[in-house]
């Protein structure tokens, strides 16, 4: 979500960063504004809504220099709107920031109190005025910059130009992505590579809690605390559909990696681990909605479907109010019986599914009051619903959805202890457990990420298999059912996922030597009987892969093919075992040649019946 686009060079830049900004629209944006440095002071462009507004105000109120930046936004705090949109502009100061700031409360009192006056609802304009006081004292905006950002909490990538300074940008990141561009005779900053690509293939990557100085002449890096850094940079040699992709061979790969980001956008700004609660605003149903609720009805299709059936366990663990999940095509056809006090959460990646449209139909003329969880603003379903529950995993372009299911758990998660801590079943204590370990997931799945070549080896060595099983208990269940389905969608394999209890009832009779068995078995509460089930598939010569907790003891020396996620709160396991199933499938299919973006009979978004 959100992008950043600087230049400073000899060049008009207005057009340069628009353009860069377009190439930025795959993340996911619902407002825009360009800064710009005339030579005398910064002039400031903002629209909501998509980038052709912003066009329009451009050529309306032009922007003539040669030194700018520019933002695209997606909401977090504060409604989409002009106002909220960046660049925020205070004392001639000028903030563009992706990420949040954890402490921006805290701030924003402390500086109210001092007599700060603020005009958006936005945490990035609290760096801005923290920026301002500081270049009022230090009279430089190096220096002001590094000591507003050694007084906030959280992540950014932030970039900083002053009316009185009108030959540097300051530019600093920390957990959240920025690129440096160098030009001959301009220097170029992004959130990703495709926005500048076109002006130069010379890049350099800023590490966390690294801050640099651009100006005509390239960029001098430094840490936030003051260390100069010396980096060599990269050329990069990319065609524009590989830097569409990122480096990676495909979209679903790089989806797949982008799953950390997914998830950290989906909890910004809707988390407060100091008051163990979820924020109203953001969650899509207000709290006397939510007190009112009896029976939650989660509907959905496919992948979305798998997602529901995780959130059905976190609804009623947390909320301790009945669950229930129905597949929308089945739903919609049997004539189902509805309650105004039922809550039906609708859950779709594009919103446009047609069975789970038809559904919200059926459930809205029982007058219950529906949520939908979608990642696409204003689609159909948010439109025919009371209230909408957005996802911030940005756009996938490939068919199989990877980042929008971790992206869903993450916003049906937040949706369980919200309704939890409104009707009173899950206190704050409790709370503030949960949503720290939830926040603490994006780096435990980074961590999966980075340790995932076995999984490639393991690829090449079962990939010929013409069928597989996959086994879950209780968490563990739906993610062996995606994981199966994640396979058969790109590889074309057989697969069939099982509750693990379920296989003395029939999956059994199929194990041999030549069907490869995946069990989900996390540390949990289900552990030994999985271990169980475990021990019935090697003692019919079947080959396991075990998903399992790092440092796990229970699977002894069995002869099994194991592959570790970090230890995590029970609860929260689904975010971290589907990853390794998302790459096994992606291996094996790019294995067998198939086409993983777009693989056979399959559509992004299923709008027919």
């Amino acid at each position: 979500m959100c992008g950043i686009v600087c230049y400073v060079g000899s060049k008009p830049c207005a057009g340069i960063i628009f353009d860069g900004l377009k190439r930025l629209e795959y993340r996911g944006y619902d407002s825009a504004g360009l800064a710009v440095h005339d030579g005398r002071s910064v002039g400031v462009v903002r629209a909501e809504g998509k980038l052709s507004r912003l066009e329009k105000a451009l050529r309306d109120k032009p922007l003539v220099g040669t030194m700018g930046m520019g933002h695209t936004r997606w909401a977090t705090h504060g409604r989409p709107s002009e106002t909220n949109a960046h660049p925020h502009v205070v004392d001639g100061i000028a903030v563009v920031h992706n990420g949040i700031l954890e402490n921006h409360l805290t701030l924003k009192r402390e500086l109210a109190a001092a007599g700060a006056v603020f005009s958006s609802e936005t945490d990035t304009e609290i760096l801005a005025h923290l920026v301002s006081r500081a270049m009022a004292r230090s009279k430089d905006l190096v220096a002001a910059v590094r000591e507003s950002l050694g007084r906030v909490r959280g992540s950014y990538a932030v970039a900083v130009i002053a009316a009185g300074d009108p030959e540097r940008i300051v530019v600093a990141k920390n957990a959240s992505p920025l690129v440096l561009g160098l030009g001959d005779g301009e220097t170029f900053a992004a959130s990703d590579i495709p926005a500048i690509l076109g002006h130069t293939n010379r890049m350099v990557f800023l590490d966390e809690g690294e801050m640099a100085v651009l100006d005509r002449k390239g960029a001098r890096i430094e840490t936030v605390a003051g260390r100069p850094v010396t980096r060599e940079p990269r050329t990069i040699t990319w065609t524009p559909v590989q830097a569409e992709k990122g480096g990676f061979k495909h979209f679903m790969l790089k989806e797949i990696h982008e799953q950390p980001r997914a998830v950290e956008d989906t909890l910004r700004g809707r988390v407060s681990v100091e008051r163990g609660d979820v924020s109203a605003e953001l969650i899509g149903l207000d709290e006397t909605a939510a007190r009112r609720v009896r029976r939650v009805v989660l509907l959905a299709c496919g992948t979305s479907f798998h997602a529901a059936l995780v959130g059905r366990y976190w609804i009623e663990a947390l909320a301790q109010v009945p669950a229930e999940v129905e597949l929308a095509s089945e739903y919609r056809a049997r004539g189902p019986l509805v309650d105004p006090n039922d809550l039906v959460v609708a859950v779709s990646q594009s919103g446009e599914t047609i069975d789970t449209l038809e559904a919200v139909k059926v459930a809205k003329a029982g007058s219950a009051h529906v949520l939908a969880v979608a990642n696409v603003l204003d689609s159909a379903i948010p439109r025919a619903s009371d209230g909408a529950l957005y996802t911030h995993a940005g756009p996938e372009i490939g068919v199989a959805s990877t980042k929008c299911f971790t992206a869903q758990l993450a916003a049906l998660f937040l949706l369980s202890v919200y309704l939890g801590r409104r009707r009173g079943a899950l206190s704050e204590e409790r709370a503030r457990v949960l949503l720290q370990g939830v926040i603490e997931m994006p780096s435990l799945m980074r961590e999966v990420l980075e340790a995932g070549e076995p999984i490639a080896e393991l690829a090449r060595i079962y990939g010929c298999a013409d069928d597989f099983l996959f086994l879950g208990r209780g968490l563990s269940f739906p993610v062996a059912l995606e994981g199966a389905l994640k396979l058969k969608e790109i590889s074309y394999i057989h697969a069939e996922g099982y509750a693990a209890g379920e296989m003395k009832h029939g999956p059994i009779a199929l194990i041999d030597a030549n069907m490869p068995v995946v069990v989900v078995m996390p540390s949990d509460a289900s552990l030994e009987r999985i271990v169980g089930n475990v021990q019935e598939v090697l003692a019919r010569e079947g080959k396991v892969i075990a998903i399992a907790t790092r440092g796990e003891k229970l699977l002894g020396d069995l002869p099994v093919e194991r592959v570790d996620v970090p230890p995590c709160l029970p609860e929260l396991s689904p975010l971290l075992t589907v990853v390794p199933l998302q790459l096994l499938a992606y291996h094996v299919a790019d294995l067998k040649g198939t086409d993983v973006d777009q693989p056979r009979n399959l559509a992004k978004t299923v709008t027919v019946e």
